[in-house]
């Protein structure tokens, strides 16, 4: 028995990215496992994982093993792998590549190991659970914040470019989906779209700079999946100098999004609250560890799940939002670099 922590030490370290596993615990239970997909979004270490953790902890003496797959699915498998063998008995799961994911699924599935699907759904079924946002109703409001802004420019009737997310991430054709609905409806022309690998920001940014060579000034908006993607755009727009600057949207409320929406560079981007489904989903992964039947408010093919409410955010509602929740501060956005755009925005 004195050679128990030491072989469960050794799993941590074959294990490579997996973290926090503590061969010393007194828990009656194995740990819960969380896998992330990627480094590129600021949220998930900022957020997902400290306040999933903290959830845990907060609920009783369970271990969890953490590792982040920085967006390769065959090291996300080898992590899921590695989890099951050193006993996880729950998987919170955001897969790299949904697809690819449902062979981990089945894995934790052939060991009796319960899978929530964290954020992205997982394609072939199995879940245990589903915890996410709303994720078409993002596309809306990105696409609306678009439409709007345009029409307010006088604009009705202008071009716009579609940076779309990763083309593995099941969540990216949804946030699409939810966009194309308001845009294809509007009297915007899509002059062009591109589904971005990996959410990177450099491809992004190259892909943005090839479109301004082709049309110009004839860009009057981006719609950007996300902050990264929007980070990118921003970054080609403002080195080819197009005048008057496009509309860029956005999304996760990332620290520098609201910086550059401070500035004039973004237009908006869509706060998801974190918080909550950090913690449903760590409510969820310690029910299942004690073997509870755990129910959702709504089903998705099957899975009970979770649908949490985004929110789009500009200029006018940063107070109300992301500052009033504590998910940012004002001293956090307005730098010394954003002091003088802060005061002219009213965030004091």
């Amino acid at each position: 028995m004195r050679r128990l922590p030491i072989l469960l030490l050794g799993l941590c370290v074959l294990a490579g990215a997996l973290t926090a596993c503590v061969p010393g615990s007194t828990s009656a239970h194995g740990p819960i496992a969380m896998l992330l997909p990627d480094k590129k979004t600021a949220r998930y270490e900022t957020f997902d994982r400290p306040l999933f953790e903290a959830r845990v902890a907060e609920l009783g003496d369970y271990d969890v093993l953490y590792a982040n797959a920085d967006q390769d699915a065959a090291r996300q498998q080898q992590q899921a792998e590695s989890a099951l063998a050193a006993g996880a008995e729950v998987l919170v799961l955001d897969p790299v590549d949904a697809r690819a994911a449902a062979t981990i699924v089945a894995a934790a599935r052939a060991q009796d190991v319960p899978v929530i699907a964290y954020d992205r759904l997982i394609s072939g079924g199995g879940l245990a659970y589903y915890i996410s946002f709303d994720n078409e109703r993002v596309g809306e409001l990105q696409a609306t914040a678009l439409v709007t802004a345009l029409a307010d420019r006088g604009q009705a009737d202008a071009g716009i470019l579609m940076v779309n997310g990763s083309p593995t991430d099941s969540n990216a054709a949804l946030f699409r989906a939810g966009a194309r609905r308001i845009l294809d409806e509007s009297g915007l022309r899509v002059l062009a779209e591109y589904d971005t690998p990996d959410w990177s920001p450099d491809k992004a940014q190259s892909w943005v700079a090839g479109q301004i060579s082709q049309y110009g000034a004839d860009i009057a908006g981006v719609y950007a999946a996300n902050d990264g993607t929007a980070s990118g755009a921003v970054a080609a727009l403002r080195a080819a100098d197009v005048s008057p600057f496009p509309v860029v949207t956005g999304q996760d409320a990332e620290l520098s999004a609201l910086q550059r929406i401070v500035a004039g560079d973004q237009y908006m981007t869509v706060y998801k609250a974190l918080k909550p489904q950090a913690e449903r989903a760590a409510e969820v992964a310690v029910d299942l560890l004690h073997g509870r039947t755990v129910t959702g408010e709504i089903e998705v093919d099957g899975t009970p799940a979770t649908l949490l409410t985004p929110v789009a955010v500009t200029v006018a509602d940063i107070l109300d939002t992301v500052v009033a929740d504590g998910f940012w501060s004002v001293e956090d956005i307005c730098t010394p670099d954003y002091a003088a755009a802060c005061a002219a925005a009213g965030l004091q």
